[in-house]
């Protein structure tokens, strides 16, 4: 069976390895069959599409709409790669899953306005599905409405008419869509419990996403939720990403 590929932009060793341990846990999956690549560490390279099942872009620190002189490098070469890695994804409708980031990577590559107008701080809301979340193979299996963690900057504030809504929450309008049949984006975090989002909070806060003073209050919100529904996204993702690879290899259209 072929892996999936975690693409992931991390600097901090913690909420890199956090992330992964994540994603293994809630896709069921092992490092045998889910293999990392760091892009913030150096060049992504060629990526042979057809050697992985899906692909995963997690979370992190940059912000797709921040103006081009305001990027470090490694954002720059870290977005032009993805877009070229996108290029092939979306024309394909290869399993893809961006997660936070990776829904104004995704919709930046598909010509979405993504800005600060819908940000949320670091927080649980509650996440509704629409008529297309309720009918969709990695969302129909959550609740109607559901407890996820959100944290962002920026996300997207229009859709090009080819991408589909998949659910919201009532300060940001897109909390997850979908391009073809296989290529999605979250705005929340499918991969975050408490005490990965206790990790976040601790790494990232003199990152601008609060005030360092509200550091243990934050803590204290995230110990005291219950976010249980959003893994869900991740295990089925796996699922549909595994059950597309397998009806191609046996020559049936998914």
């Amino acid at each position: 069976m072929k892996p999936l590929l975690l693409l992931s932009i991390r600097e901090d060793d913690d909420a890199a390895d956090e992330e992964y341990a994540a994603f293994l846990r809630f896709g069921d999956l092992t490092e045998e069959s889910l293999r990392r690549v760091r892009m913030e560490k150096g060049p992504l390279g060629t990526v042979e599409v057809d050697d992985y099942a899906g692909i995963v872009l997690g979370g992190g620190p940059f912000n797709a709409s921040d103006p081009d002189d305001a990027k470090s490098v490694v954002q720059r070469r870290v977005e032009r790669e993805l877009a070229d890695l996108l290029d092939v994804v979306v024309a394909r409708d290869l399993p893809f899953l961006g997660a936070c980031y990776g829904i104004g990577v995704l919709g930046t590559h598909q010509g979405a306005t993504v800005d600060r107008e819908f940000a949320e701080p670091i927080s649980r809301v509650p996440v509704t599905l629409t008529e297309a979340g309720r009918a969709d193979p990695v969302f129909a299996s959550l609740p109607s409405t559901f407890d996820a963690f959100v944290g962002h900057k920026e996300a997207i504030s229009a859709l090009p008419p080819r991408a589909v809504v998949l659910a919201s929450s009532p300060l940001c309008p897109v909390q997850a869509f979908r391009v073809g049949r296989h290529v999605y984006a979250t705005q929340f975090h499918p991969e975050l419990d408490v005490e990965g989002l206790c990790t976040r909070i601790t790494t990232y806060r003199h990152h601008g996403y609060f005030e360092p003073s509200e550091h243990d209050a934050l803590h204290a919100m995230a110990r005291a939720s219950v976010v249980v529904d959003p893994p869900t996204v991740v295990r089925r993702f796996v699922a549909v990403a595994r059950e597309r690879g397998a009806g191609q290899h046996e020559g049936r259209t998914p």
